[in-house]
């Protein structure tokens, strides 16, 4: 089997990158480790940035995003019982959509079948090989047969834990991670969101955030101890204590109901450099993972996915290579930003365990901070929104 780009990875920066490719003429074949049923299972994030938005449209995906999907012109900051609003139109003229990762995946799946492009499921033991020649090829196991796929060039969007970032020597790979000492309690319930854009907040008691997936599907979260577990949180005892983190006005509208998911999920900032070896690039989790506070998890594969698919569209069409050979370095600029939006973020609304009452003393003047300046606020809208590819 012969492809122009072997895609490891059949979530949403692996199909986003093979459908952009498609639009392009180029051809690509995705590799996925898990059935399809379970990739659309997975319940993730659902704040897309401008930038991402435009991809989405670029690859002829956005019609059930821009019908379904909830335009966000601002958000909510809450410190305590006081909260104050963040209005990305008018401090940015951009705003961000909010639209379920999962309907994201399920949208370039659905345009992947109608072109007749090749998805496999259910592949394991994925191994690049020769990456640092001009030959690169994939062996995979599927169906109780080995099999080969020669190709141009290997995008590793296989995740954290796939096998394509290993493949970078360790004499060459550096690696930088914070890992935070708690983790998000969440719960989705079918009832309508308690606002109509999202809270982030800062209590005495930890952080919280209200968001949605749609008009009846709300999504909350509470920062929890790494040594719960979902069974040890009833759904009144997560209400109650989501309801003692949000300011009084917040709770006075609070709709609650059975979930119908709860997770906890570690928070870690993570980063690999470089993140291409000869012919191979990683996009998304495989080079770096940020903290959900910010919403940059899937909008910064996106903003990998950019980079190379404009990389591979160039070396294509006119044989200009220097997008491909300048590819870690243009990613790993935006990525870096982007961490560190999520890291303020995080160190903004959380309550640490070695905080003493100085530090909680310099978080409400940060807040505060931000509440009054307008430059601050542009700022954080500016992140928010997404940098500019």
């Amino acid at each position: 089997m012969r492809t122009q780009v072997a895609i490891i990875g059949g979530g949403p920066a692996g199909l986003l990158l093979s459908q952009l490719l498609h639009q392009a003429g180029i051809d690509t074949v995705v590799l996925e480790r898990r059935s399809r049923d379970y990739v659309l299972s997975r319940i993730r994030a659902g704040v897309l940035e401008t930038g991402l938005v435009e991809l989405m449209q670029a690859a002829g995906v956005s019609e059930r995003m821009e019908r379904d999907g909830f335009v966000h012109d601002g958000t909510l900051i809450a410190n305590g019982n006081e909260q104050f609003r963040v209005d990305f139109k008018a401090l940015t003229g951009n705003h961000v959509m909010v639209y379920g990762q999962t309907e994201v995946t399920r949208d370039l799946y659905e345009a992947r079948d109608a072109a007749g492009c090749v998805t496999l499921h259910d592949c394991s033991g994925v191994k690049p090989h020769d990456l640092d020649t001009d030959a690169p090829y994939v062996t995979f196991l599927r169906e109780g047969a080995v099999h080969r796929l020669d190709c141009d060039f290997v995008a590793g969007c296989d995740g954290f834990h796939g096998p394509c970032r290993q493949e970078i020597p360790q004499s060459v790979r550096r690696e930088f991670e914070k890992v935070y000492p708690f983790g998000w309690l969440g719960v989705l319930s079918e009832t309508p969101p308690v606002d109509d854009e999202l809270i982030y907040s800062n209590s005495g008691r930890g952080f919280a955030l209200c968001s949605m997936r749609n008009a009846n599907l709300s999504r909350y979260y509470i920062q929890c101890q790494l040594s719960d577990s979902p069974d040890d949180w009833t759904d009144d005892m997560f209400w109650d204590e989501l309801r003692r983190r949000i300011p009084e006005e917040a709770t006075a509208r609070l709709e609650t109901g059975p979930s119908i998911e709860k997770s906890i999920a570690p928070l870690r900032s993570f980063v690999c450099e470089p993140m291409q070896w000869g012919r191979m690039f990683l996009c998304g989790d495989a080079a770096h993972i940020v903290p959900p506070t910010g919403a940059k998890g899937l909008n910064t594969a996106a903003s990998d996915v950019n980079y190379l698919w404009r990389a591979l569209v160039a070396w294509y069409s006119d044989g200009e290579r220097g997008g491909i050979d300048t590819y870690s370095e243009t990613a790993l600029a935006r990525i870096w930003k982007a961490e560190r939006f999520s890291w303020w973020m995080t160190t903004l609304l959380h309550r640490f365990p070695e905080q003493n009452d100085f530090d909680i003393r310099m978080q409400d003047a940060d807040i505060a901070y931000l509440r009054d300046s307008t430059a601050a606020q542009t700022a954080m809208a500016e992140n928010y929104v997404g940098l500019p590819y």
